[in-house]
């Protein structure tokens, strides 16, 4: 096990951030994977780096705060605050953040709480967003086991982590000989598809399913369709998600018309949501429900300025290696790169031509949303339609069957 999480690690800091020995690391994750920060901290070193900072998550700590102390309480605590991410930002430094999910242990905190913490931890790192955005700060998204999110993905497993790790390693190409091919010639294939996308120029996308998704949305003049592999402004090409099996673009923020059904749950800030529904009117969510966890999604909705908008489209095949394990991951990382998801809230600069260089007014006239929250939800079946609407009127099939047409293949 300790061979893969090294080959893990060295994927991750070789492949996905290509880290030079001059640059600082921020390494962000949950106490219970220090064995693996140590492992990426050992690594970062043998490469060479000087300064690798680790932000070590205690989540059980996070709820005991949440449970006892008021927000402007909670505020001076270190929990949320994040202000060390823009101080490693403005150095120049790469940040690897490792997603670990703890299903249903905020299921008893007030959903507005967690709603208005969440937006004030957003709020201390917004140097780092900008920079981010402006693809000049090198980030990537990885996910490591915790016992109880295991647990959930496994629960008649007598090694739920060991098990939930295989699974990791599988997806992520750590059993095969060469990954990092593996995962140059998948980021290839994406890029492949995203220039054919935007070869369409396309003015709508409709989307239709069985479960009751009968939904329209237009893309802004000027768009592009992009996937996880990003080039900074340095020329350095990056991947933002380990995995990454989607293609996306940030849709007209005021054009989202009819209803969508959520196709897997969503654990947001360790409270889960499952089986809901958002329906949209000129761009607005303006009603919404759910089986398990509606407070929180109607405070996702409302916990900002344009949350009740749309940022981002995504398109992921049905037929794909996250979704084929027929594993539900709890873990957004994970299902979003196993089914075609919107996300709520904030647009990407860089899916407009030269967007990532313009200022926040000149991206205005393009209708991208400008928002502090994003929230991804799964959204794609194995019988989802979409439908691309050209700016002559043509109707293209992008999607049938759940996965990408034959003019896309």
């Amino acid at each position: 096990m300790k061979e893969k999480m090294i080959k893990y690690a060295q994927v991750l800091l070789k492949t996905c951030l290509k880290v030079d020995p001059a640059q600082p690391l921020f390494i962000s994750g949950n106490i219970e994977r220090i064995d693996f920060m140590r492992i990426v901290a050992d690594e970062a070193y043998k490469i060479g780096l000087k300064d690798v900072n680790v932000e070590i998550v205690d989540p059980y700590l996070k709820h005991s705060a949440l449970k006892n102390l008021t927000i402007e309480e909670l505020k001076n605590t270190e929990y949320w605050n994040k202000a060390k991410w823009n101080e490693y930002a403005e150095i120049g430094g790469a940040f690897l953040m490792l997603a670990s999910e703890m299903p249903g242990l905020n299921n008893d905190i007030d959903a507005k709480l967690i709603s208005d913490i969440t937006m004030y931890g957003y709020e201390t790192r917004k140097k780092f967003d900008e920079l981010r955005d402006k693809q000049i700060t090198p980030w990537c998204i990885a996910a490591v086991p915790t016992e109880s999110w295991a647990k959930e993905v496994f629960p008649n497993s007598d090694n739920a982590v060991e098990d939930l790790w295989n699974a990791i390693f599988k997806i992520c190409g750590i059993n095969d000989n060469n990954p990092e091919e593996i995962l140059n010639n998948k980021i290839n294939k994406l890029k492949e598809r995203a220039t054919k996308l935007n070869s369409y120029s396309f003015k709508k996308l409709k989307y239709e399913n069985s479960i009751g998704t009968n939904f329209t949305i237009e893309l802004p003049k000027n768009h592009l369709w992009a996937s996880g592999g990003e080039t900074l402004v340095t020329g350095k090409e990056i991947l933002v998600n380990f995995p990454t099996e989607e293609i996306f673009t940030s849709p007209d923020c005021l054009s989202a018309n009819g209803i969508v059904y959520s196709s897997k749950p969503l654990s947001y800030q360790d409270v889960v949501i499952d089986e809901f529904w958002i329906r949209f009117e000129n761009g607005i969510a303006i009603e919404c429900g759910a089986k398990k966890g509606e407070d929180t999604l109607k405070n996702i909705i409302s916990s900002c300025k344009n949350s009740n908008r749309l940022g981002e489209v995504a398109l992921v095949p049905y037929d794909s290696p996250i979704s084929n394990s027929q594993i539900i991951f709890y873990e957004t990382l994970f299902d979003e790169n196993a089914a075609c998801h919107l996300a709520l809230g904030a647009s990407f600069p860089e899916c407009i031509k030269g967007g990532e260089r313009m200022t926040p007014e000149e991206l205005k006239e393009y209708n991208l949303n400008e928002c502090t929250n994003h929230v991804d939800f799964m959204i794609g079946t194995s019988d989802l339609k979409i439908t691309g609407f050209t700016q002559k009127g043509e109707e293209i099939t992008i999607f049938e069957e759940g996965n990408f047409s034959k003019t896309f293949e």
